[in-house]
């Protein structure tokens, strides 16, 4: 039986997933005529264990996003993350999404999770995730601790699901964009094409991106105008991921704090080095309105 942790005050109702890698199930706008959902909500009569990818967000720790195969150097010792998904020869994600978090507090309106990775390699951690509804506001906020014997890396992200990319109007100013190899590695940073600029409100790609942006100001808003629902988004983050893929029910607007594959680039842009003991934090709000 999988546990669905309900939050609620009389703006949000937040569904958490603590045994699929303390992921979210649902975020809904209750300040309208009607609940609205702002993520893509998993369906209430939903059987069985779902897959990460079919919730409404989760957390991305102790990196996001692909990783080369061969894995990365780090102070003169190679390090090799091993395959995480099947058909993907890239690491991908950490390894916190597809773990069971146990619960250390809830209450009506906030939740905290607990991770212990001290047996995983390379990287050894514990992680507390918590989630709180301020208001109008979700607070998810995110701490890695390095259990591990040596300094590494570590990186933080989030990824929500949302719906209804044909009705979406994105605003998220950035500098630049990474362009990506047939292994979707990054390989050029580039100047934003205009089809891929949202410094002002504009609809989603119709052919499709899926390409990580940087020089961001941390701030998102993401429209629904028929809908009638808005989600601002506001990170201690650089940088985003937007995959929109062409056709689909879906796009992932994801806050991270690195590129991909930020572990192979020069300097490992976004990146923390953690040495033994150290943390890591970091904070995405998600705020509901009405429009």
């Amino acid at each position: 039986m999988i546990d669905r942790l309900i939050l609620r005050n009389d703006r949000l109702l937040l569904e958490v997933v603590p045994q699929v890698g303390g992921g979210l199930a649902r975020l809904d706008w209750l300040g309208g005529a009607r609940p609205e959902p702002l993520l893509r909500p998993l369906p209430a009569d939903f059987e069985g264990k779902p897959a990460p990818g079919q919730l409404a967000c989760f957390p991305l720790l102790p990196w996001s996003n692909r990783m080369a195969p061969s894995g990365f150097v780090f102070e003169g010792r190679c390090y090799v993350p091993a395959p995480n998904r099947v058909g993907e020869p890239c690491p991908i994600h950490g390894d916190g999404w597809q773990q069971e978090w146990r619960v250390a507090a809830h209450t009506d309106t906030s939740l905290t999770l607990v991770l212990e990775r001290r047996d995983a390699t390379p990287f050894s951690y514990e992680s507390e995730l918590r989630y709180t509804l301020e208001g109008a506001a979700l607070a998810v906020d995110i701490a890695v601790r390095n259990t591990g014997t040596e300094s590494l890396p570590f990186g933080i992200g989030l990824h929500p699901w949302m719906s209804d990319p044909q009705g979406a109007r994105l605003q998220a100013g950035a500098d630049g964009v990474w362009q990506s190899g047939p292994d979707k590695l990054p390989v050029e940073r580039t100047a934003i094409p205009v089809c891929w600029r949202f410094d002002a409100p504009a609809a989603l790609p119709p052919d499709g991106v899926d390409h990580v942006f940087d020089g961001w100001s941390g701030l998102a808003r993401i429209d629904w105008p028929a809908r009638g629902v808005a989600l601002g988004i506001e990170a201690d983050m650089d940088y985003f991921i937007l995959y929109a893929p062409p056709g689909r029910d879906f796009f992932c607007f994801e806050p991270v704090d690195h590129p991909i594959n930020a572990h192979n680039l020069p300097g490992h842009p976004g990146l923390s080095v953690l040495a033994p003991g150290a943390t890591l934090r970091r904070r995405c709000v998600f705020t509901g309105s009405s429009t």
